[in-house]
């Protein structure tokens, strides 16, 4: 039994790619084993390596497989992902969704602002603020660097506080009763310098996600102000946009 329609408008491989897709999806094909060969799935559908060939490309490009030379064709782990639409921290986000989150505390210094950080934070130039680098694993997987500012009050309430299990939202919440108000998010793509590289225990020159964000308290005043590196291949950021339906034409 194929279960493909060969009358059907959708192009074969088209419909071998949802098949697929699906059964990735519901664990039929669990992550990291390896998938069928191509020969073998030609032969399990009834059509051509090449009808294979395009349905497995189209799920590699999306991150669903991936191809290792003399050895086959396997499922990715899937992705980990958070809904940027909520003003959450990481493991406060994932949490809810049965992921451990931990962190691996790079530094916690005082150092001078420099003039991005002076006027996110609306502080002069020089002035001391706190920086805290934090690697970021879920599920023990390594998935992002995060580097955040601090006025320096507020981040001498932290250091005793604990950075390895806790996202600073909650402590500021929690701990130092710094209600949070709202963030203003920047996303973008860069390239992995040699630090970031290192950092995130990938390539030189790796995609990676950048996201700025300035988070504001209660009282309408910048209180977090953080750079976010994610891994390109481990982490996505999700968004549920809602159409705003104005006046027919």
């Amino acid at each position: 039994m194929t279960e493909l329609l060969p009358l059907s408008p959708v192009p074969l491989y088209s419909q071998l790619k949802e098949l697929l897709r699906t059964r990735i999806l519901d664990g039929s094909y669990p992550p990291l084993s390896r998938m069928p060969s191509e020969a073998e799935l030609g032969k399990a559908h009834g059509v051509s390596r090449i009808t294979v060939r395009q349905a497995l490309g189209d799920l590699q490009k999306e991150g669903l497989i991936f191809k290792i030379h003399g050895k086959g064709t396997f499922v990715a782990r899937p992705k980990a992902f958070q809904n940027v639409s909520t003003l959450q921290g990481l493991a406060e986000s994932m949490g809810e969704r049965g992921y451990e989150v931990i962190n691996r505390l790079r530094s916690f210094r005082f150092v001078p602002a420099d003039a991005q950080v002076a006027v996110r934070l609306q502080v002069a130039e020089g002035d001391s603020v706190a920086q805290i680098k934090r690697a970021r694993l879920v599920n023990r997987e390594l998935v992002s660097l995060e580097v955040t500012y601090l006025p320096e009050a507020v981040g001498r309430r932290l250091e005793k506080a604990d950075l390895v299990s806790r996202d600073i939202f909650l402590i500021l919440e929690n701990d130092c009763g710094l209600p949070l108000g709202h963030a203003d998010l920047a996303i973008d793509a860069i390239l992995a310098d040699a630090e970031l590289a290192t950092a995130l225990e990938v390539e030189e020159g790796s995609p990676v996600m950048r996201i700025e964000r300035l988070t504001h308290g209660a009282d309408g005043q910048p209180l977090d102000y953080e750079h976010l590196y994610y891994r390109g291949d481990a982490f996505q950021y999700r968004l549920r946009i809602d159409r705003h339906k104005g006046p027919r034409a």
